[in-house]
């Protein structure tokens, strides 16, 4: 008997009849002898609409009350599941995040697992019955309602395989797996078989929307192998798991974009320490997380600083940062949330040289102009405007012979 995490986003329950399907194929992993544990997004589309009502209801729709509205799509969708597993014959029980309990602490909107205590679905589990439990929310040390983030289903389904010493992570979404690119970018996007936690972490973090950033660092961090594979079909996933020799031959393994990005540049800043600290403090205590950083040479004492943030944060830390500007004697606030990041990512990046130069004469030979720069060990990333990104990924994606016919003609 294996212990096994199911998670279900959105569009894979997105309606009645979709959840009535996701319940067979429960019942198929359970019926083989396995204990099941499933988590679920709310309805694709249900969590937009409630963000959208909390925006009508403020300017900024943030805190504790916040997480309360957002966090109801996810037991709808809990709820009906279990229901329609009794009424093929099953035990079920339904699980919200405080009844788990998944302890958190109080970020609103972003909140961090702390603790979960397994004892309540072993013991649901140990009975025979399917525990189903919502995703993306949990509870602080003083009973608030939390959520962990857009995508935070995924981080939920991996910390509780984690607590649960699972088998096995199932991820279920409307892909079969992790391809090289976005397919609707590039037609000949091909499936891995399987993926690194590292090169999934940089792509996950990069844009890549298959899985939540933090389910990836929870999955490394206490080696639960997970299987990304598609709802809709029986075809093999991608496995995501330690790094092999095999993974070390593959120099760039995908290319990613995220067009959910904004740059800010802080202009004719007094360069003297502990400027930079006040620039980025009101942004850390307001919750927002800065990405790329770029800092200018200096020249008469004065620098420009420039860096990104989410999309979605723009406005608001476009406004900290004004405000912050006249503090340190900064001349000049600008900013341009119409970027895109474009990136390269491969485990045998660490063994093979050339790769930047590559990656940056193939962008100059289409025209595109490379705005910041950022690397590691296993990737590249450059900020584009964001007209240039699906020419970019497409070139990159060539460029670095990732397609099915290039795979092909190794093999012949």
């Amino acid at each position: 008997m294996a212990l096994i995490v199911q998670k279900y986003g959105g569009t894979s329950v997105g309606n009645v009849e979709r959840i009535k399907n996701v319940a067979r194929r429960v019942v198929g992993t359970y019926k083989n002898g396995n204990q099941v544990v499933v988590v679920l997004s709310a309805m694709s589309g249900e969590t937009n609409r409630l963000v959208a009502l909390a925006h009508e209801a403020s300017e900024f729709p943030i805190g504790r009350e916040y997480d309360l509205v957002v966090s109801t799509g996810e037991q709808v969708t809990i709820g009906l599941l279990a229901l329609a597993l009794k009424e093929m014959g099953l035990k079920a029980k339904s699980f919200l995040g405080h009844q788990v309990p998944i302890v958190t602490d109080s970020q609103f909107g972003s909140a961090r697992i702390e603790s979960i205590d397994g004892k309540n679905i072993m013991k649901e589990l140990d009975a025979g019955v399917i525990a189903v439990v919502a995703g993306f929310q949990g509870v602080d040390s003083e009973d608030n309602i939390t959520t962990l983030g857009r995508g935070g289903s995924d981080t939920t389904a991996v910390a509780l395989a984690a607590a649960l010493k699972a088998d096995l992570c199932e991820i279920y979404t409307d892909v079969e797996g992790v391809y090289t690119t976005d397919p609707n970018i590039c037609q000949d996007a091909r499936k891995l078989k399987k993926i690194s936690y590292d090169e999934m972490l940089e792509m996950a973090s990069l844009g890549a929307k298959v899985l939540q950033t933090r389910s990836v660092e929870f999955a490394r961090k206490y080696n639960i192998p997970v299987m990304v594979r598609s709802s809709f079909s029986n075809a093999d996933g991608t496995l995501v798991c330690k790094e092999d020799k095999e993974m070390e031959k593959v120099v760039v393994s995908g290319i990613t974009y995220n067009k959910n990005e904004a740059k800010i540049s802080v202009l004719r800043v007094p360069d003297r320490p502990g400027i930079a600290a006040k620039l980025f403090r009101p942004l850390t205590e307001a919750g927002i997380n800065v990405d790329m950083i770029v800092q200018n040479i200096s020249h008469d004492a004065l620098t420009d600083l420039t860096f990104t943030v989410a999309n979605s944060d723009y406005k608001r830390a476009l406004k900290l940062v004004s405000e912050t500007a006249g503090e340190i004697e900064a001349q000049d606030v600008k900013g341009d949330p119409n970027i895109a990041k474009v990136s390269i990512v491969g485990a045998g990046m660490r063994s093979h040289a050339g790769i930047a130069s590559k990656t940056f004469e193939v962008l100059a030979g289409e025209g595109i102009n490379i705005q910041m720069i950022s690397t590691s060990e296993i990737k590249i990333s450059c900020v584009v405007d964001e007209k240039y990104t699906e020419l970019a990924v497409r070139v990159l994606h060539e460029a670095f012979g990732l397609g099915k016919e290039e795979i092909e003609e190794e093999k012949g």
